[in-house]
């Protein structure tokens, strides 16, 4: 059988696999397998399944995903969330739309010390959520909100899924840090617009609260103090570089656990149950990248990349029309994978396509990792939403998909300046 066949058989395989609840790296694997060996024989493909954990194993740069696992789930369990949320209320929470800007706020924060969209949106659907229902916020506003600020988890460097795209793609960790500074700020910035405009049309909607004293708004800052000096250790650390990326996550565990440990928030139940949270996180991200790899191998060999790309030269598509069709594909993969799954799934049939086109893989990975999280937004799925609607039943599902509308019309935006000014990403890495 073709080869190119072969491979399309096994793409319909492996999403009948996921279909039916089988883990997306397992379902990766087993095709892989079973390709390879269609195309090679049985015997490259069983080593096939030996040699490609054991070098991703061995791979350093993996190796920091479970610390930011580790550190996201001590400053969580240390209260760090909240800190960061009640500093940013009492500096804006008195505006109107205030205490929706500063979940925002307090998501991108928080964002950079965890690294998960759907940790910082379930983080902030516990801390935020509660406390804008309760100043009057329409509620479907204030899920709208916690679900777009969860999206800043994976935006934000340092971003597990920053860290596996580079991996995958042999990329550096640290130019991908920087290039998505200038991304994540330009997203803060048009989610406070998208707020703005929000609370001006419908001020009812969010309304703001008691203005505070200013040396009371000055004493809260120094709430964050925890916050802020992990996020300064940590991402200080790195773009000075005094910390290689695995050795500032190493210190912001330590520091992370010392500051939960000195508040009284570690206890054992507490403690095995962040390890436990941390532990389950990174098998799942580990057994995904070993089906990625394997399967990525299996795609390679198939030549089915060489194919995808003739058939879209045969378009006639000029590149920017390509990329526009990715966009598109991606808010919809979106919409029913995690982040990780849907840029691991696609990356061995998309990059290929993408380099060819003479694009920076640098500028394609953040746009990636914007893209994923508008997804995570979008109908009929939206992880996101779907996660508060679990933790909020009394918020239909309808009221929180009108709730991100403002800020789904702001990611539109976003991208948009993403595509067409590539130097918005590429800047602060030239420069650095």
């Amino acid at each position: 059988m073709d080869p190119t066949t072969i491979a399309l058989i096994g793409l319909i395989c492996m999403f009948g696999l996921i279909a039916l609840h089988v883990p997306i790296g397992v379902s990766m694997a087993v095709v892989g397998v079973s390709g390879f060996a269609a195309i090679t024989g049985w015997g490259p493909a069983i080593k096939l399944m030996a040699s490609e954990p054991a070098a991703t194993m061995a791979n350093l740069d993996l190796a920091v995903i479970p610390l930011f696992m580790l550190m996201g789930s001590l400053a969580a369990t240390g209260g760090l969330a909240r800190d960061i949320f009640e500093t940013a209320e009492a500096l804006v929470g008195h505006r109107p739309g205030g205490l929706a800007a500063t979940t925002i706020v307090a998501s991108a924060g928080f964002g950079a010390v965890c690294g998960s969209s759907v940790a910082t949106t379930a983080t902030f659907g516990r801390v935020a959520l509660p406390e804008m229902i309760s100043r009057g916020y329409a509620k479907g506003n204030s899920a709208g909100t916690v679900a777009a600020g969860g999206t800043l988890g994976i935006i934000v460097p340092p971003s597990s899924i920053m860290i596996l795209y580079a991996v995958l793609t042999e990329e550096s960790v640290l130019r991908l840090f920087s290039a998505a500074i200038l991304p994540a700020l330009l997203s803060v910035v048009l989610y406070l617009t998208a707020i703005w405009v929000v609370a001006r049309i419908n001020p009812a909607a969010m309304p703001g609260s008691e203005k505070l004293p200013f040396r009371t708004r000055i004493k809260a800052i120094g709430k964050s103090w925890g916050a802020i000096t992990l996020a300064i250790i940590v991402l200080g650390g790195i773009y000075s570089g005094f910390f290689t990326v695995n050795e500032a996550a190493a210190v912001g565990v330590v520091f992370a656990f010392v500051f939960a440990l000195g508040r009284g928030k570690l206890n054992r139940d507490t403690f095995l149950a962040v390890l436990s949270e941390a532990s389950v996180a990174t098998v799942m991200i580990y057994i995904i990248v070993f089906g990625a790899m394997i399967f990525s191998y299996f795609v390679s060999i198939s030549g089915v990349s060489q194919e995808m790309m003739g058939a879209i030269r045969n378009l006639g598509l000029p590149p920017l029309g390509v990329i526009f069709v990715l966009v598109v594909m991606y808010l919809i993969l979106g919409a029913f994978f995690d982040e990780v799954a849907a840029v691991v799934v696609t990356l061995p049939f998309v990059l290929p396509i993408i380099l060819s086109l003479g694009y920076d893989p640098i500028w394609w990975g953040i746009l990636n990792v914007a893209l994923i999280g508008v997804g995570m937004l979008t109908p009929p799925i939206g992880i996101n939403v779907m996660l508060l609607n679990a933790m909020r039943a009394d918020i239909p599902l309808t009221a929180i998909y009108r709730g991100i509308m403002a800020f789904f019309l702001a990611d539109c935006v976003r991208i948009l300046i993403l595509v067409l000014f590539p130097q918005v990403t590429l800047w602060l890495p030239s420069v650095m």
